[in-house]
């Protein structure tokens, strides 16, 4: 009786997951400005983020590469009335069409003043 060798089921492969940390799908707001001397800048929105990345898109297809830093319009208040930011500084990994990777490297929050009552209802709270 010879072992016949096992195939992999379609929905095994669905859960393959190579990245060390999960990441959250979250669309924010974000400005970006590349470092070096060719610094460039611009905005867009981030698809997903993690503890050790993240991915966000730009609105035209744009070649991006060496570090950059970004800056996250972060969805929760400090204390009820104070807006956040994420800091995020890093590098590219990748650069393709629209969609722009980066391994962080370094992060932190950053308060960005207060919010106007009107806007606190649409905030959530820390």
């Amino acid at each position: 009786m010879s072992a016949a060798p096992i195939a992999a089921r379609p929905s095994d492969l669905l859960f393959f997951e190579r990245r060390s940390r999960q990441r959250f799908p979250l669309t924010l707001a974000v400005q970006y400005r590349t470092l070096g001397k060719a610094g460039r800048f611009g905005s867009g929105q981030t698809l997903n983020i993690s503890s050790k990345g993240l991915l966000f898109e730009l609105p035209e297809p744009q070649l991006l590469s060496g570090s950059i830093e970004l800056l996250v319009s972060w969805p929760c208040l400090l204390d009820g009335f104070c807006a956040l930011n994420l800091v995020v500084k890093g590098r590219i990994v990748r650069s393709e069409g629209v969609g722009i990777a980066i391994e962080s490297r370094q992060h932190e929050f950053r308060t960005a003043g207060p919010v106007s009552r009107s806007s606190r209802t649409q905030a959530f709270k820390l």
